[in-house]
């Protein structure tokens, strides 16, 4: 069988949650399959994987309209495939098309949801109105749907009522249990101004409206004095968004030492060390279908403080594996919490309660390393995705 795997992010050029899954993906179904891989961006020396740039003609095109130019260019290339699998509104239009163009099934993996990420009307402007489109169009001619969760699963059925609930299946991500695993490093840790022996929160995020890095910042100004913030976050979605977050570091810095803040995109074995290193990991969320953020946090052996939302659930065993945090929400599609400071209240509360307790935190990482191995390797995502395959070939 030869599957071609539509996607923007590939190695090296990977910035969220989605590339990861994409990239040990390909890996695991390249045991048993052919995959080649189709993405966005410069050429790959990698076997198997071709890259599609923007056309020329579409280089100041509307972000959306550039990402059509390179769709098109994509479902050209897929002739004599038996199957095309696409990854996130970006790929799925080339996806969808090159299911009609060739007459083979089209797979598409959720990974999130345009109508529950408005907030990216700041960035696409009225593209957005096409992603959304494109998302709709392409999920409502997949022959399958994967959802990463079952919060993911519910809710793609609320947005989009007229799919048959009998195509959206649930396939949860994984995690490379031997890249991803306890990595004691204090030097590189020191090396990016961390101490290694203070406690520490951590979050690993792309600075989007959807990660809820303006609550955490709110909530950090009480953790206790000795506890450190160290945020990895880049790759902002808006220069607004940005902006918001550089006026929140400033001043969250102007009462406490110890905030750290790394801009630059970690490779994996530093940021395993800055995970190992953590007392928490915290995923503040209003929008999370699962979080493989977590999951990396789960297998370097640390507890997970994330938001009662979207998938986080059914990863982070409140109590045993970390802690949640609860809040209520709008149903807009903004996902913004009803009442803010009791968000952000909750989450300070939940932080200073794991990080006041570490003995407790330690077991709970303890047990969110064994809960990565026993429940998300990629070797089962693998089996799941091919029985899916099979199911339509």
């Amino acid at each position: 069988m030869r599957v071609d795997l539509l996607t923007r992010e590939y190695p090296p050029e990977v910035y969220g949650g989605a590339g990861v899954h994409v990239a040990e993906l390909v890996r695991a179904l390249r045991r048993d399959i052919d995959v080649r891989v189709r993405c966005f961006g410069a050429d790959r020396d990698e076997d198997g994987v071709d890259a599609y740039r923007v056309p020329a003609n579409l280089s100041g095109a509307n972000p959306s309209l550039a990402t059509m130019g390179v769709d098109l260019e994509m479902a050209a290339a897929t002739g004599g495939t038996d199957l095309v699998h696409s990854h996130t509104w970006y790929a799925n239009l080339a996806g969808h098309l090159a299911s009609r163009l060739h007459g083979v099934p089209h797979v598409v993996t959720a990974h999130s949801l345009e109508p529950l990420r408005p907030w990216k009307a700041e960035q696409l402007g009225g593209g957005y109105r096409i992603s959304r489109w494109i998302e709709e169009t392409s999920f409502s001619g997949a022959d399958t749907v994967i959802a990463v969760s079952d919060g993911m699963r519910n809710d793609i059925l609320r947005c989009y009522p007229t799919l048959d609930p009998d195509k959206v299946a649930v396939v949860h991500n994984g995690i490379d249990l031997e890249r991803w695993k306890p990595t004691l490093n204090h030097d590189v840790v020191r090396s990016l101004g961390i101490d290694p022996d203070r406690p520490s929160v951590v979050f690993v995020g792309r600075i989007t409206r959807q990660k809820g890095l303006p609550y955490l910042l709110r909530a950090a100004a009480t953790l206790p004095p000795e506890v450190q913030l160290v945020l990895c976050a880049g790759a902002p979605d808006t220069p607004e968004i940005l902006k918001e977050v550089q006026e929140g570091v400033s001043e969250l810095q102007k009462t406490r030492h110890g905030v750290v803040w790394i801009e630059r995109l970690l490779d994996q074995p530093e940021l395993a060390a800055v995970l190992t290193s953590a007392t928490t990991f915290v995923c503040p969320s209003i929008y999370e279908p699962l979080g493989i953020v977590n999951l990396e946090a789960m297998a370097c052996g640390v507890p997970v403080v994330g938001t009662a939302t979207g998938g986080i659930p059914e990863v982070v065993d409140d109590g045993v594996t970390g802690r949640l945090v609860p809040i209520v929400q709008a149903q807009d599609g903004t996902g913004i919490p009803l009442d803010p400071q009791q968000f952000v209240t909750d989450l300070a509360r939940t932080l200073t309660e794991v990080v006041s307790d570490p003995a407790r935190a330690k077991m709970m990482g303890s047990e969110g390393r064994a809960r990565a191995e026993r429940d998300f390797s990629w070797d089962s995502v693998s089996v799941r995705t091919q029985e899916i395959y099979r199911s339509l070939t």
